[in-house]
């Protein structure tokens, strides 16, 4: 099929702004203004403007599975989705029955023994939360193709430890709404206003325990700290805090060879603090726990509760979503695949697979002759590159393979919280039996439907779901520039956290492995660390700074997948990649909109990044978010790209501009 092409929507631009000045604003601006941040929204960008149109399609699905006579039938996909979404909406009902839908979970609790600690913490981890500490099955770091069973940190009801540890005006506010949100759950569960504050004192004494001994985002970035192999005796011997033999046994795990350790220093921390938790305390913060993940499944009470801390307090949200985009996401998740189904058959033609399968190719051959072009790196590492990224497995779109969702049962007589939980346990379960299993590398870590991308470097991967292959990321009726501008950079993006910081530590088939010579690890880390250095002087808010080390996996490929995507353009033209194409390229004006194929491609990667945020949201973005804010994906990172100043101009005189020896270039 013929289309015409169209090119950049100057309606996104600000005019006022000079591009040498500041891009972002410039290629962005526009787009800003005319979208505000809806109240329900702590930011808004274009990735949320994906996002809430894509729900709106799968609102208009799931709506109209009601009508389909498969809906009266039991246990088909149609009825379970109806019902399940019809749960979500009925707030009357859930009015009605308040906290009794929790109170069986609640009275498991209460009624524990000490001796009962093992059973009664693998009954949480079976579809609650994983209060403590976790468990769960997954690759072997060292031997990929095998499911082993894992052992790491327990979730803290804030998330992130430096909440709990590092005194700031932001982090006293949080801490403080966080009591009253504590003692306000209690309340709405019953308790008097004594057993409540003790159970707010020994959350929070349990909690920033937990949080002294948990690894800091930066730990969490090095794959080497995670990897502690143990067999199964040497590791109950090593972590004696709870019986291991019970707690697998009630997990229904049995015949576990060996373990591997996520977070050493973390297990070791319980094997000495746990026996000094007391039954009450065990129990209080167990129970706040399974409250605090309750939620949203109950009454307005609690749901008001919860959006009072974690989204105007953390984030600065003005308003609640809509019930019904709530209501979504629980049958979004559980039968998400099933949903992806129907998504797909709508939304997805078989032509922009074609394209987009196309375009990947031609990225993997442009960052193959990156690799092979390398001035820093060796030649005994370029080739276990160029063999990694010619193993690379690609899956766009959907899965070959469905997930079966027959054991999943949708009874609408029963509490919307217990549907739910029912399924949380069949997924919990659903892991646990892959234990010592092949691992299987057709399986998909998203649903088709979701906006995002990923790479996994335990199966050396890269997945696009149909859910990002959609304008602006992906439009098949415009100008090739902006297709790889847009999506191209975003494939390109995916490809490279291969060989970034965490990625170059696994071969090409996904396994925890050496294979860089030590003399290009080194050459490697010294750019990496001025990368590091860039993004450290970056002050997003008054007095915060920006962490290059924490982001820096995501702008080492927020760069390469720049880089390799104007490559894969220019050899998509036909063109040998040297500086007279980049001067054609800059001067072609084959589109009528004003600008440049060079221009074009730089433009429709900014504007990916467009987007309005609250100040709250800044700093807990900051804190928590590895990518770095979109202003700075795309002023910073442009800012070492040669053929960007080529593009707009940007000479000595301008904001943007770095003097060559201070550009940093990895791939």
């Amino acid at each position: 099929m013929n289309h015409i092409k169209h090119g950049i929507d100057r309606d996104n631009l600000d005019m006022n702004v000079r591009p040498q000045t500041d891009f972002y604003e410039y290629a962005c601006g526009g787009w800003k203004k005319a979208h505000p941040i809806p109240a329900e929204h702590s930011r808004f960008g274009m990735f949320d403007l994906l996002r809430e149109e894509n729900r709106k399609r799968l609102q208009k699905l799931v709506e109209g599975l009601a009508e389909n006579p498969d809906s009266k039938i039991k246990d088909t996909i149609a009825q379970k989705v109806s019902d399940l979404y019809a749960q979500g909406l009925d707030m009357e009902r859930r009015n009605r029955e308040g906290a009794a839908p929790l109170k069986a979970q609640l009275d498991k609790i209460a009624s524990a023994s000490r001796d009962d600690l093992a059973e009664l913490v693998a009954w949480a981890h079976n579809g609650i939360t994983s209060s403590f500490f976790s468990t769960g099955v997954g690759p072997d770091p060292k031997d990929s193709d095998i499911n082993i069973m894992h052992a790491g940190e327990g979730g803290l009801g804030l998330g992130d430890r430096d909440y709990y540890l590092v005194e700031s005006d932001t982090n006293k506010k949080i801490l403080d709404a966080y009591k009253v949100y504590i003692l306000r759950l209690m309340e709405l569960i019953g308790y008097d206003a004594d057993t409540a504050s003790r159970v707010y004192e020994n959350v929070m004494y349990i909690e920033r325990t937990l949080a002294l001994y948990k690894k800091t985002r930066e730990e969490r970035r090095d794959p080497t700290l995670s990897y502690n192999m143990r067999g199964y005796d040497d590791f109950k011997r090593e972590f004696p805090f709870i019986d291991w033999d019970r707690y697998f046994a009630v997990l229904g795990v049995s015949d576990i060879k060996q373990i591997n350790v996520g977070s050493l220093k973390y297990l070791k921390a319980m094997a000495e603090i746990m026996p000094g938790f007391s039954l009450e305390s065990v129990k209080d913060y167990l129970t706040f726990q399974a409250v605090d993940g309750a939620t949203g499944l109950l009454s307005d009470d609690f749901f008001n509760a919860s959006f009072q801390m974690y989204d105007v307090t953390m984030s600065g949200i003005e308003e609640p979503e809509p019930l019904w985009k709530r209501a979504l996401g629980i049958p979004g998740s559980m039968l998400g695949h099933a949903i992806g189904q129907l998504y797909v058959a709508e939304y997805f033609p078989e032509e922009n697979k074609k394209y987009v399968s196309d375009l990947v190719e031609n990225l993997r051959a442009a960052l193959a002759s990156h690799i092979d072009g390398l001035e820093w790196m060796g030649e005994s590492t370029k080739s276990a590159a160029a063999e990694k990224l010619a193993a690379l497995r690609v899956k766009i779109g959907y899965p070959d393979k469905w997930k079966d969702y027959s054991e999943i049962h949708v009874d609408p007589s029963l509490p919307y919280l217990e549907n739910v939980y029912r399924a949380s346990v069949w997924y919990v379960q659903d892991n646990y039996s892959k234990m010592g299993k092949p691992v299987d590398r057709e399986e998909w870590f998203m649903h088709p439907q979701t906006v995002n991308a990923y790479y996994s470097p335990l199966t050396n991967e890269i997945c696009f779901p149909a859910g990002i292959l959609q304008p602006p990321y992906f439009d098949i009726t415009a100008d090739d520039a902006i297709n790889y501008g847009a999506i191209g950079v975003v494939i390109g993006h995916e490809m490279t956290h291969g060989f970034d910081d965490q990625g170059r530590r696994f071969d090409l088939s996904g396994n925890l492995k050496e294979w860089w010579s030590d003399e290009d690890a080194k050459r490697f880390n010294a750019l990496a660390d001025r990368l590091v250095d860039q993004f450290n002087a970056i002050e997003v808010a008054p007095g915060t700074f920006a962490n290059g080390r924490y982001t820096l996996g995501e702008n080492i490929a927020d760069q390469g997948g720049l880089r390799v995507a104007l490559s894969a353009y220019i050899r998509h033209l036909g063109y040998q990649e040297n500086d007279d194409v980049l001067r054609r390229l800059n001067n072609a004006d084959d589109i009528d909109d004003g600008f440049t194929p060079l221009q074009r491609f730089y433009m429709s990667y900014a504007i990916l990044w467009a987007g309005n945020i609250r100040p709250e949201e800044i700093l807990v973005r900051t804190q928590t978010d590895p990518h770095s804010l979109g202003r700075y994906r795309v002023n910073a990172t442009l800012s070492n790209i040669d053929s960007f100043y080529e593009a707009f101009g940007v000479d000595t005189d301008w904001n943007l501009y770095r003097p060559e020896s201070e550009r940093t270039v990895i791939w």
